[in-house]
């Protein structure tokens, strides 16, 4: 019978330095453990929060080369979690990184990435410009993995916003939907909550959604309000805009029961 089981955000204010970020999620993912969670997922960009020049380029390293993955991979074993990390930027070339996520399960292997596909290119107003395409190669395949005895799906940030991809997760089993995010706080005071509520009713399925909150080093601010949702549009707990932990309880029999009442992932029609 599946079981339901404790998930966690871990909410970080992420800066420039690799090894004191790693620190720090490592201090809140054991928090979250202490509090019986089970399911851990961290924000986009854990480990480096350094925006899209050089810098990030030189930073960045191979995934075989990469520091924080190794800490982090022990840190689940030895807790003996499922960790998710929601996404680090690894170097493809001298030229490009991808955004990628890591999901590791309790005996420290990693059973699954993801690279975001949805490239963030905006001009959102006040001067803020975002050209993800300019440092970062988009992926090209969904995730789907067994985990915590259920089926998760995985995404990050700006892909939050292109519903089609939360569906093919559903259909290919997906139960809950991880959506790690450094959304803009402009964008998220906008968007935030709706969008990670429509993908949820949408879709049947759970929603995590762990989040970078308040200014970073970078001079960037995000929006924080870290979110997990019930497959019917609940609010099962929200952080608000520091550094934190919230957790809730997973039951993945909550998303048949949902899907049952409102099955609209068999109600497809073709058109043109």
């Amino acid at each position: 019978m599946t079981q339901s089981f404790r998930a966690a955000c871990v909410q970080m204010r992420t800066g420039l330095d690799i090894d004191r970020n790693v620190r720090d999620a490592g201090a809140l993912i054991r928090d979250a453990a202490s509090q019986g969670a089970t399911f851990i997922s961290t924000p986009e960009m854990t480990a480096l929060f350094e925006g899209e020049g050089a810098a990030l380029l030189a930073k960045a390293k191979p995934e075989a080369e990469d520091t924080a993955l190794p800490r982090f991979r022990a840190l689940a074993e030895e807790l003996g979690v499922w960790l998710h990390i929601g996404s680090m930027a690894i170097k493809l070339s001298d030229t490009q990184c991808a955004n990628r996520s890591f999901l590791i399960g309790p005996d420290g292997r990693v059973r699954a990435t993801y690279d975001k596909i949805h490239m963030f290119d905006v001009q959102i107003g006040d001067g803020q410009v975002y050209r993800e395409s300019s440092r970062y190669r988009p992926g090209e395949r969904i995730a789907v993995v067994a985990a915590a005895g259920t089926n998760v799906g995985l995404s990050i940030c700006y892909d939050l916003r292109f519903a089609y991809l939360y569906r093919a997760m559903a259909k290919a089993g997906a139960k809950v939907l991880t959506v790690p995010a450094a959304f803009t706080k402009t964008t998220g005071e906008a968007h935030w909550h709706v969008l990670l509520r429509a993908r949820a009713i949408e879709t049947g399925c759970f929603v995590v959604a762990a989040a970078q909150c308040g200014r970073h080093e970078n001079g960037k601010d995000t929006f924080g309000h870290s979110l997990i949702v019930d497959p019917w549009g609940r609010i099962l707990a929200e952080g608000g805009v520091d550094p934190g932990v919230f957790i809730a309880e997973i039951d993945p029999r909550l998303s048949d029961e949902a899907r049952a009442k409102i099955p609209v992932l068999t109600h497809d029609r073709p058109f043109q």
